[in-house]
């Protein structure tokens, strides 16, 4: 029996206003603001961490844990299209949320379900990790990713350059080299290997179960690309 109090979209749906945040991580969970090259209030890419509700986090690390080996991701959805600025500036102390599965079908279409209603979740300056404007004109020569976490774990987020571009989250295993002032504040690490496709991919160059070197300045760092905790290529593009 379906459950009446769950609620599916599509991205074909009519849109609701306001911001998602895709929740990367276990042990510490980071907010990752879902960006848009084209929509002003949505042209930012922000990571952080909000302080959740207990019954939200216990659902969601649940819910992920069921869902490990899938493309699946999960967001919390705020009402509103106040600007992001509010968070980094330390204006908002708390904002609406709510707990959605994020799923993806064969041909790439996210529909989005409602698991958790409406909560509060709440906001401080100190935790905001990266803030940046979608304003570049150039791509990198190689292929470069913003270092988060916590300890030993270590989530990688494509730098956004130029658009087009193509929008991943990925959490390492068996990272080296990483140092805890790297993760706080969102290092870029570059991968000498890969040079920069600029422009989109429909997939991620970094293969799961891969180990790769990275560079963040001059010291050297491995991982191994594991989960992926989102995927985009099209919306972020939209105009």
């Amino acid at each position: 029996m379906t459950n009446p109090d769950v609620i599916s979209r599509s991205d074909a749906d009519a849109p609701r206003h306001g911001h998602r945040f895709l929740l990367i991580g276990v042990d510490t969970i980071f907010a990752y603001h879902l960006p848009l090259y084209h929509v002003e209030v949505h042209a930012f890419q922000l990571i952080t961490k909000f302080g959740l509700d207990g019954s939200l986090r216990k659902k969601y690390l649940e819910d992920l844990s069921h869902h490990e080996d899938r493309q699946v991701y999960y967001s919390l959805f705020s009402e509103g299209h106040w600007p992001l600025k509010e968070i980094v500036d330390g204006t908002r102390h708390e904002l609406p949320v709510e707990l959605e599965r994020v799923t993806v079908d064969e041909s790439g279409n996210r529909t989005f379900t409602k698991i958790v209603d409406e909560t509060k979740a709440t906001s401080r300056k100190e935790d905001v990790v990266h803030y940046k404007p979608l304003d570049a004109t150039e791509y990198p020569d190689l292929l470069t990713y913003l270092a988060f976490g916590d300890g030993s774990e270590v989530h990688l987020a494509h730098q956004l350059a130029a658009s087009p571009n193509w929008d991943e989250v990925i959490t390492t295993t068996d990272p080296s080299g990483f140092e805890q002032s790297d993760l706080e504040h969102a290092t870029a690490v570059t991968i000498p290997a890969i040079k920069d496709p600029k422009g989109v991919v429909k997939t991620s160059p970094l293969v799961k179960g891969k180990t790769y070197e990275g560079l963040i300045g001059s010291r050297e760092v491995t991982f191994t690309a594991g989960r992926q905790g989102w995927w985009n290529h099209t919306s972020l593009n939209n105009k």
